[in-house]
């Protein structure tokens, strides 16, 4: 059998209790988002049960629901994409990544600037698509990449493919890599590329992660020890710097991840296929374009069929997220939400209830049961929860 797992970035479904702490409070991206779009239209998400985790405009509550579903609480501390996944593999952060408000600390711009010969721009906390804006075209003249953070503890690097190669800016970023250790050790390093001519910047799809590698064993960890495949799509090798991955792809989009996401279940006999769908988050989450997140989340949704056509009797298809990203807030940093699970199978009884789950970790606990691994790290499988047939 194969498991999918789909991990819709940035999609949450309501603040997590503790969410004040991190300035979330009252952020629900699903339900924000499909009331100020004058209702979602995902007809597909809607039979699955989407509709029955909360009060989402247009989406109806299906009774006979055709998937298991529920949500998720985060365990771990944080809000950003690599807590989230390591938390849906199993692996608990207690302690959260630094973050930088105010900038990174002279000292470690001064080193990195050694390191790269020449001097930065910024070293802000700011809105990506703005901060090109603002300083674009002092980069174009001087050559000086552009070093900016976010609420997450993130270190990007952002330069115009026409100033500095890409291979160039990848080389960059494994050197802050290098230098962002012990107190600095930030969650990721991301390459930022753009093009375009001033006014018209355009960030392209060479964006690159270079993630801390996993603190602790994870569930695909477990799933490489005993040679069980695990193919990653999108930015999960980044996430987890390859490890306890079989086979990497790297996608242009998100419909790029879908198709390759059924190429790889028609090739795959028997494994684990983990896909991140980036642009929720990236494209609309990140610049509070709340019509953009709506239409792409409808987008998605006509290309769920896809990947449920592939799947085969005893398959098991689930669909998450790692954290919020609420495009109707004043803020443009991912939310500390719930996120919502949806576990499909080709027979599955109708209208299975999951309930709120205690941690993101479920879901790897779910995956490794369900490929037969041995998993005694954080997270309770949901599995048996779906051994009902569907009725005729």
């Amino acid at each position: 059998m194969r498991v999918i797992v789909l991990v819709l970035d940035g999609c949450g479904i309501g603040a997590l209790p503790d969410a004040a702490d991190y300035g979330d409070a009252g952020s629900n991206t699903l339900v924000h988002t499909a009331r100020a779009a004058d209702g979602l239209r995902v007809p597909v998400l809607e039979r699955l049960g989407l509709g029955v985790l909360d009060d989402l405009n247009g989406v109806r509550r299906v009774s006979e629901h055709e998937a298991a579903v529920g949500v998720m609480l985060e365990r771990s501390a944080g809000k950003d994409s690599t807590t989230g996944h390591w938390e849906l593999c199993g692996l608990i952060v207690s302690k959260p990544f630094p973050t930088y408000p105010r900038g990174f600390p002279t000292d470690i711009i001064r080193v990195f600037e050694a390191a790269i010969g020449r001097s930065v721009l910024g070293n802000v906390a700011a809105s990506g698509t703005q901060i090109i804006t603002d300083l674009g075209v002092e980069h174009l003249r001087t050559g000086q990449p552009i070093v900016y953070t976010s609420a997450d503890s993130v270190f990007q690097i952002a330069v115009h493919e026409a100033v500095i190669p890409v291979e160039q800016l990848y080389t960059w970023c494994r050197l802050a890599r290098g230098i962002l250790t012990g107190e600095h050790a930030v969650s990721r390093v991301i390459a930022r590329p753009f093009v375009g001519e001033p006014g018209a910047f355009v960030r392209t799809d060479r964006r690159r992660d270079f993630s801390l590698p996993p603190i602790g064993r994870t569930v695909l960890d477990a799933l490489h020890e005993r040679g069980i495949p695990v193919v990653a799509i999108g930015k999960i090798e980044d996430l987890f710097t390859g490890r306890g991955i079989t086979r990497a792809v790297h996608t242009h989009d998100d419909m790029d991840g879908i198709a390759q996401t059924v190429a790889a279940a028609r090739d795959l006999e028997h494994g684990f296929i983990f896909t991140n769908l980036v642009e929720l988050d990236q494209v609309y989450g990140h610049r509070n374009n709340v019509g953009g997140y709506a239409r792409h989340l409808e987008e998605i949704d006509m290309h769920l069929p896809d990947v449920m056509e592939v799947c085969r009797p005893g398959d098991l298809l689930m669909i998450t997220a790692d954290h919020g990203n609420d495009p109707t807030t004043g803020s443009t940093d991912h939310a500390r939400e719930r996120v919502p699970v949806l576990a499909w199978r080709p027979q599955l009884a109708r209208g299975v209830r999951l309930g709120q789950r205690a941690s993101f970790a479920d879901v790897g606990a779910t995956v490794a049961d369900a490929l037969g691994c041995p998993w005694d790290g954080a997270g309770e499988s949901f599995k048996p929860a779906l051994e009902g047939v569907r009725a005729s």
